[in-house]
């Protein structure tokens, strides 16, 4: 893969939320992982949340059992979900914020605020050859603090660009391009999720010095109209034009 080629990590979370909504046994996130394989996803992404309200500790397993690309595990900083983690083995972790009533992630990881209680979890994780990746806002202080607790990879949320319109959304997108400016001038990888779509994605595109993003919804909500395999390669055909100074061609 050249080296400015963007990576795309497909969250498969969604696929769980239907198959519990009836709980059943399907759709299978396994099934659905493999598929997104074959279309070419570079990584997969789950999120085992405390309330496992879609994702289980037996898809955590299996997935880690099966998978050819690398898994990637969104969890809170929670001491149950750390031992879990330990003893799967995900190639990544991104640890993100967490709240029970929440719909989907609400803003980034206030790592400024929890250095001690981070650092600690990510020694741990590092400890066990486990990569990883903290899910922060494009804010000086929470990319300085990833890189004091001695992460290796930040995911950008962009969320709040994502669901901006007008003058604060040219605002939202200008807070992403310098937080990943600076989170490459001191060292870090830069990824970036949450809320992207093909509408929204040619403004992400203008982020400079991006590995890997991370789309969930939008894929498996696509794939309910056109099939998994096409939704995938739908997004990663729009994304071969981003170039790393965040020009796009």
């Amino acid at each position: 893969m050249p080296k400015h080629m963007l990576r795309l990590g497909v969250n498969i979370d969604h696929v769980a939320t239907l198959r519990q909504a009836r709980g059943v046994d399907y759709p299978s996130p396994m099934a659905a992982a493999q598929l997104c394989e074959k279309a070419g996803a570079q990584s997969i992404t789950i999120h085992l949340r405390e309330d496992r309200r879609h994702i289980q500790d037996g898809d955590l397993f299996e997935l880690r059992r099966g998978l050819k690309v690398p898994l990637n595990l969104e969890m809170a900083n929670c001491h149950e979900i750390v031992e879990i983690a330990l003893k799967a083995q995900p190639d990544e972790v991104c640890l993100v914020p967490e709240k029970r009533r929440e719909l989907t992630t609400e803003g980034g990881l206030d790592v400024a605020g929890h250095q001690p209680a981070i650092k600690a979890t990510a020694g741990r994780l590092a400890a066990a050859g486990i990569r990883v990746s903290l899910f922060i806002d494009p804010d000086v202080r929470q990319i300085r603090a990833a890189a004091a607790v001695g992460a290796p990879v930040i995911e950008l949320h962009t969320g709040t660009y994502c669901n901006a319109r007008g003058q604060r959304r040219s605002a939202e997108l200008n807070k992403l391009i310098q937080g990943a400016i600076l989170a490459n001038q001191i060292g870090l990888q830069v990824n970036a999720g949450h809320g992207i779509n093909l509408d929204n994605l040619d403004g992400i595109m203008r982020v400079p010095h991006l590995d890997t993003l991370n789309i969930g919804h939008s894929i498996v909500a696509r794939a309910v109209l056109i099939g998994m395999q096409a939704a995938v390669r739908e997004m990663s055909r729009a994304m071969r034009r981003y170039h790393p100074d965040g020009v796009s061609d």
